[in-house]
């Protein structure tokens, strides 16, 4: 008989646990069999002792066995999904959805809700007036066959494992385990019925991986559970040392991925949905190699299939596609703009990508709680990156508020935007890994 002392003491020698004992385990905790005292101290052994290769790749497929797993076999093609680790002025999916679904790549897409700095996917578009995403299974299987494209959110019963395991490391200090975070993101991915699945790393202040030894073993830990259970994966180390583009905001963002797609986003975000889009595209079977497939990509963004694909799908969902055409009349607009203005002449050497989420969230941008409301409207306007010159009383960024009073986020901000004499420079891309 298997008992949950013998498989901690055996992960504490730093055994390997077999499959059948990771599936026992998985099941057992899932249904409240095993308590969380004893799920505690194997979370806590496997922070310290690490997971083996097949380790890793049996606790995945248990988590992900543990609840639904979305069947996609009814859309045609090879389906390419892309998971972010997260970050600040994020808005890589709302322009990668409709830019790879724009060569024929099937992106069936599921989105959660934000809660921290900024809303989530579903929350920037739902920015745009009528757009819902309330629609069932089999009308997201027949969007996605008929436009490249369509966006849910996820399923409620997804690895209700990975959630009782992910609450546990919470509460015992084992958030930072790369063998845990990197099977708890691939479970989701995995369960979510996806054939290929590109992965954007983050690394920096702006980031829970904040440097590039640790990124570079999530990603590569990773890459190497998805390919091991037949789901084509790469993987991006991008840079999250400050905000990703300029806007931080919901419909703020929205406004941004637009321009993006018209060809005339900031140079960092085109250049991150390009490199993230030329893997989506290539496991997609788009090209003989990537730098082929990104051409096709860069084509589609100058003759302008890339925005059609984007309001073909804003309008498929109940949206209205003209927001495209005109974001500034058909997008929320926040009632105050105030300027932060520099202090001194010099360089800009810092930009907290973490803490200026804090102020854009204080504005209403993010939800604190669960329960927060958020006002799509509000955010910031990065005008300054790091390396750029300003001079004193030079515009840095511009708040967008329906509050009046600022102050808490100005202080924040004004704390976090370094001026120097000198600043290094930042490298986007750090690794490509597949």
């Amino acid at each position: 008989m298997v008992r949950m002392v013998d498989l901690i003491e055996k992960k504490q020698e730093h055994e390997t646990l077999t499959t059948e004992e990771i599936k026992w385990m998985i099941e057992g905790y899932t249904i409240g069999e095993i308590p969380d005292y004893q799920m505690s101290a194997m979370l806590m052994a496997i922070y310290f002792q690490g997971m083996a290769k097949e380790e890793l790749r049996d606790l995945t497929v248990a988590m992900v066995k543990s609840g639904d797993e979305i069947d996609l076999s009814a859309i045609k093609g090879v389906k390419v999904d892309k998971h972010s680790t997260g970050g600040v002025g994020d808005t890589t999916t709302l322009v990668l959805a409709p830019l790879v679904a724009s060569v024929g790549v099937p992106v069936p897409k599921m989105s959660g809700r934000g809660l921290g700095h900024t809303g989530g996917t579903l929350d920037k578009l739902e920015s745009i007036e009528g757009f819902h995403i309330e629609i069932t299974q089999d009308e997201f299987v027949d969007l996605v066959n008929k436009n490249k494209l369509a966006l849910v959110g996820q399923s409620g019963n997804l690895t209700p494992a990975d959630k009782k395991i992910y609450a546990l490391r919470d509460v015992t200090s084992t958030v930072g385990s790369i063998p845990l975070i990197a099977s708890s993101i691939m479970s989701k991915k995995i369960a979510s019925g996806a054939d290929a699945i590109v992965l954007d790393v983050k690394v920096g202040t702006g980031a829970f991986m904040k440097n590039i030894k640790e990124a570079k073993e999530l990603a590569e830990t990773m890459v190497e559970i998805g390919n091991s259970v037949g789901r084509d994966t790469m993987a991006v180390i991008s840079d999250m040392s400050q905000p990703l583009g300029e806007a931080i905001g919901n419909a703020m963002e929205v406004k941004e991925a637009i321009n993006t797609l018209k060809g005339e986003g900031p140079e960092d975000l085109t250049e991150l949905c390009l490199v993230l889009g030329s893997q989506m595209a290539y496991l997609g079977g788009v090209g003989d190699n990537l730098d082929d497939a990104r051409a096709k990509l860069e084509a589609n963004i100058k003759n302008g299939k890339a925005l059609e694909q984007f309001k073909l799908f804003i309008e498929a969902q109940g949206g209205n596609p003209k927001v495209a055409d005109h974001p500034d009349e058909l997008l929320p607009r926040a009632s105050y703009q105030v300027e932060v203005t520099a202090d001194r002449d010099g360089i800009i050497s810092e930009v907290d990508a973490e803490e200026l989420g804090v102020a854009a969230m204080i504005l209403g941008a993010g939800r604190e709680t669960i329960n927060s409301k958020l006002d799509l409207a509000a955010g910031l306007m990065l005008h300054k990156k790091i390396g750029d010159e300003v001079k004193k009383g030079d515009s840095l960024l511009t708040i967008h508020s329906n509050k009046k009073d600022v102050d808490a986020s100005v202080k924040i901000i004004k704390n976090n935007i370094k001026i120097s004499d000198h600043a290094e420079p930042v490298t986007l891309i750090h690794e490509v890994i597949h």
